[in-house]
């Protein structure tokens, strides 16, 4: 059994770590593992965050709300794993937690949160992590099989749609103020994206 960590200064931000160092930590700063290096995360989100992350449940519940399908918002572990290695908590090195994300295969939810790649996966842009969503967990999500990822910024109210395609994205036209969004993956899921960006 490791040593528990009570603060983040205790670890080296720069070594590598598994998702078994980070069942040990204990400290109040929120962080994602990811390749086995640590990121932190911003502070507890701005209220325009926490707003529009609520209006994404909403209208995304009324879609899941009596099917196979489950919904899940931030803090939710979701352990991405190489099948190809062992599942064990000690060979994990990636433990991100996204924004909201909806997973259909129920094998892959325990008590711990979910392991393997989500169906979809929601990260809402907030000032300071705007690099990390737009390019490293671009390219995490779309190297792990994730089948759809929305990028929301607030600041352009804008919503972009990438879908994977022969293990590549594939985005379609951003989607702003004005425009109709519908799932590629979830048909059903349909919207106005004026009902998340209140002006």
């Amino acid at each position: 059994m490791g040593t528990i960590i009570t603060n983040i200064k205790q670890l080296n931000l720069k070594g590598s770590y598994t998702y078994a160092d980070y069942l040990l930590w204990q400290f109040k700063d929120r962080v994602e593992l990811i390749k086995g290096k640590i990121f932190k995360m911003s502070p507890a989100p701005s209220r325009n965050h926490q707003t529009i992350s609520w209006d994404l449940i909403r209208e995304i519940d009324r879609v899941f709300k009596n099917k196979s399908c489950n919904m899940f918002a931030a803090p939710f572990d979701v352990r991405l794993i190489n099948f190809k290695e062992s599942t064990s908590d000690n060979q994990i090195i990636t433990v991100v937690q996204p924004d909201l994300c909806v997973i259909c295969d129920e094998k892959k939810l325990d008590d711990k949160g979910c392991i393997g790649a989500p169906d979809l996966i929601i990260e809402i842009l907030s000032p300071g992590n705007s690099k990390k969503e737009m390019d490293i967990k671009y390219d995490l999500y779309e190297e792990n099989g994730v089948q759809e990822y929305w990028i929301v910024n607030p600041i352009i109210q804008t919503i972009s749609i990438f879908v994977l395609q022969n293990d590549k994205y594939i985005g379609i036209k951003p989607l702003i103020i004005d425009s109709k969004l519908q799932s590629p993956t979830f048909p059903d899921l349909k919207f106005a994206v004026k009902k998340i960006f209140k002006t």
